[in-house]
């Protein structure tokens, strides 16, 4: 069994904390990605793992065994690195080889085990080359091939796919979701890109500044984040958020808003909303529960971005099929949307659950 287990798990550089007291348990066979904003912890909490790095407190557990103190040689993990670390010196073949050379093992049965890896990542053909000779991804797919050669229980990824363009970067991407449905081994994969979270992971972590904020499917941290954080971090373009203000039964903010509640007590510490980009659209100015000035538009061939000023500090973002005509753009427009799209968060950033969302009206105020 390859689970993991994280027990508590802190970790301060110096007097410096990066982790605080993580509670996570993996199961085996799972792909699960920690994602978050550059600097939350979710590289050193991967190393911890690994047994790259220890913690300063807590505990780490592989397949229900204790194995904080054991040595990252003996955790029966293997890292693929962002920046690829191949031997220069070395060939294809050796590059991925290596490890089992460094076992003992006879050189027909390394020759053996490189040949069907190097098949499966379709790099055969590039045995005898180098590092420097190949192209980014070709590089990518023979630092995986040599972890894929030690048939590890556990796949540890840190950020793999930066480095490359967006082309080899969905390749990429595809070929890591074929492995794991192949292999049916643990992965853990670390990005700072929630499109590759959402695309690979069968649970995504959210990390900010070494806590995790909400662990769940892509789909339920999509759809129902428990905070302001996680509702903008997972989605793209990012959820447009407005302050607001509750009185009695009414919620108001810039921009004309105006939500009715039927239940008001419930929402009475709101202090702003949320809409997504794609739950929104465009209508003449007066005709949408928002009104706001059309800035800018981009073209993106399949959709469109639109930019609507809702005040001095709120620039929205709609996500829509057509463009509108050029002569929009800075004259006033509308922006409408489903009360049920709404999403209301309090002072403190955590979503607040309406009781019924039919309860829940919105107009412009006039």
């Amino acid at each position: 069994m390859a689970s993991v287990s994280l027990n508590s798990v802190s970790k301060s550089f110096g007097t410096h904390p990066v982790i605080h007291g993580v509670d996570l348990a993996i199961e085996d066979g799972e792909f699960v990605v920690f994602v978050g904003p550059s600097g939350c912890g979710k590289s050193t909490l991967l190393r911890i793992v690994a047994g790259l790095v220890s913690p300063s407190k807590g505990g780490v557990s592989i397949g229900g065994d204790d194995v904080t103190d054991v040595p990252a040689s003996k955790r029966g993990v293997a890292f693929v690195f962002q920046s690829y670390a191949l031997y220069p010196h070395m060939t294809v073949a050796r590059n991925i080889g290596f490890a089992l050379e460094t076992l003992g093992l006879r050189r027909t049965a390394i020759a053996d085990k490189v040949k069907s890896v190097a098949s499966m990542l379709k790099v055969d053909h590039l045995l005898d080359r180098r590092p420097r000779e190949l192209s980014g991804g070709q590089r990518q797919r023979v630092a995986i091939g040599r972890a894929l050669v030690r048939q590890p229980e556990i796949f540890l990824f840190d950020e793999p796919l930066s480095n490359l363009d967006s082309d080899l970067r969905m390749e990429m991407r595809m070929e890591i979701a074929r492995l794991h449905d192949e292999l049916k081994t643990t992965m853990i994969y670390v990005t700072h890109d929630q499109s590759e979270a959402m695309t690979l992971a069968d649970r995504i972590v959210v990390l900010n500044g070494g806590r995790i904020e909400q662990v769940g499917t892509p789909q339920m941290l999509y759809r129902e984040p428990v905070n302001r954080f996680v509702a903008g971090f997972i989605g793209s373009p990012r959820m447009n958020f407005l302050p607001v203000r509750a009185t009695g039964g009414t919620i108001s903010g810039p921009g004309g808003l105006s939500l009715a509640i039927g239940q008001p007590d419930s929402v009475a510490n709101a202090a702003s909303i949320g809409i997504r980009p794609e739950a929104l659209s465009l209508g003449p100015a007066g005709e949408g529960q928002l009104d706001g000035v059309l800035e800018r538009v981009e073209d993106l061939g399949h959709e469109h971005f639109a930019y609507c000023r809702l005040g001095d500090d709120q620039l929205w973002v709609v996500r829509i099929a057509q463009a509108p005509g050029r002569e929009l753009v800075g004259a006033p427009v509308g922006l409408r949307f489903d009360a049920a799209d709404v999403y209301l968060f309090d002072k403190d950033e955590r979503r607040l659950t309406l009781p019924a969302r039919d309860g829940l009206t919105a107009g412009v105020a006039r």
